[in-house]
């Protein structure tokens, strides 16, 4: 990108800061900076142009072709100055789950990288549920409903540098008990009861005889009561949530309905009332919707998975590699539906996850790949041009730009190759792509 493309960017997304804000856009809604950005582009006529416009694309792409991944998840990732470049993630979460992106970013200039997380309707439309903003690192949703989302990165304009994203996933709500044991939690939601005539509407987590139950988030108690199953029974519906706790099997109740409790707060001891009579004392904890129970262990489940390490060269970040051998290659992690990728591709470098490449090929598809499969793309061969006036290419096309035409009987070093294409680089410093003869 030209000095003269930033100087105009600067200018216009400057002076469109106040003009924004008695413009056609100024909606009531809240947008996020991601919007904001795209927006200037357009008021400034920027989306007309090559650059504007390319970035728009990217953004849409990003939606359509995330990567596949199961959290938790951890890269380090380059963004380049003279690149469309982005990166975006499709992955499950249960509803119940607290749903966090920490974004870290380095750079000699401090420059903006817009973060949104999407889940996409039956209809295929998507939709814009949080954002974080340019500055700030941290993004954290609970998850309403149980299927996939998608998170997106795109850096502004013109601007370069790293980032390290990691994704966790952890319980929205706070532990039942005071003393947290994920061994305590030993039958869970669905399974059968008396001879499979119904399912088990929640969890039970043991304990010893009348171990205090305590409230999981700030909340109302709705209810307390006795019934046949349940036994001495509590029901609490947390501040601003639309679901309802159930704590049965209790020993002794020690809450009213309509008391306001506190996260922590004991709303009774653990016993074995109701139909667990002959059982061990446990808790039997449940969520409830206006659509009946759900499973609440990813609501209180304290097991965390570790976030992965990365095993990759982030020296190798951005720069042009080639596959030394074929290698299997896929667009979502763990490989799944792969592809083979052959001996001698060429591939940029994206980001280093685990012990994978994220790589871009020169078609702009991208693709992890094990990192071991790839090394610096140096010269292979050397090959003499025998076709007078040979096109040097900036893309592996027919139709793709000509950096420079080649003399018959000129010496390129071949450095790897894409599809029916070649790339080599000249003695004098020159690199693109030749056709395969």
């Amino acid at each position: 990108m030209s000095p003269r493309w930033r100087n105009v960017l600067l200018v216009c997304t400057c002076a469109l800061v106040a003009a924004c804000k008695s413009g056609p856009f100024n909606l009531l809604r809240p947008s996020s900076p991601h919007q904001q950005y795209e927006r200037k582009l357009v008021n400034a006529g920027l989306n007309q142009s090559a650059m504007g416009s390319g970035w728009v694309s990217k953004a849409n792409n990003l939606l359509k072709n995330a990567s596949g991944i199961k959290i938790p998840y951890k890269e380090t990732g380059y963004f380049a100055a003279d690149k469309f470049d982005g990166a975006s993630f499709k992955f499950r979460l249960e509803r119940g789950q607290m749903f966090t992106a920490k974004l870290t970013k380095q750079s000699v200039n401090s420059f903006s990288i817009y973060m949104d997380i999407w889940e996409q309707n039956d209809d295929g439309e998507f939709k814009l549920l949080a954002f974080a903003d340019s500055i700030g690192s941290n993004l954290q949703i609970e998850a309403k409903r149980s299927g996939d989302y998608l998170l997106r990165l795109q850096p502004e304009l013109l601007a370069s540098g790293s980032y390290t994203l990691e994704l966790t996933t952890g319980p929205s709500l706070a532990y039942p008990l005071k003393a947290v044991n994920r061994k305590q939690i030993q039958s869970f939601f669905g399974v059968g009861r008396d001879n499979n005539s119904r399912r088990h509407e929640g969890i039970d987590i043991f304990s010893a005889f009348r171990t205090p139950v305590i409230a999981v988030s700030e909340g109302t108690v709705t209810g307390v009561n006795e019934n046949n199953l349940g036994g001495k029974v509590v029901w609490f519906r947390p501040k601003g949530k639309d679901y309802t706790l159930y704590y049965a099997h209790l020993d002794e109740q020690l809450v009213t309905p309509g008391q306001e409790v506190m996260i922590g707060d004991t709303l009774g001891l653990m016993g074995n009332t109701g139909n667990a009579k002959t059982t061990p004392p446990h808790l039997h904890f449940g969520v409830y919707t206006s659509s009946g129970a759900i499973d609440p262990l990813p609501f209180i489940d304290p097991l965390i998975t570790p976030i992965p390490t990365i095993d990759g060269d982030i020296a190798k970040l951005n720069t042009t590699m080639r596959a030394s051998k074929s290698a299997e290659i896929s667009d979502q992690l763990p490989l799944q539906q792969t592809e083979t990728l052959k001996q001698n591709t060429i591939a940029r470098v994206l980001a280093v996850t685990r012990n994978y490449y994220k790589i871009e090929l020169p078609n702009g598809k991208s693709a992890y790949v094990p990192n071991k499969s790839l090394v610096d793309a140096k010269t292979i061969k050397t090959l003499k041009i025998t076709t007078n006036s040979q096109s040097l290419l900036d893309y592996p096309d027919v139709n793709a730009g000509i950096k420079t035409s080649l003399a018959i009987g000129k010496t390129v070093n071949v450095i790897g190759d894409f599809e029916d294409f070649q790339l080599v680089s000249t003695t004098d410093g020159k690199v693109g792509w030749i056709p395969l003869k």
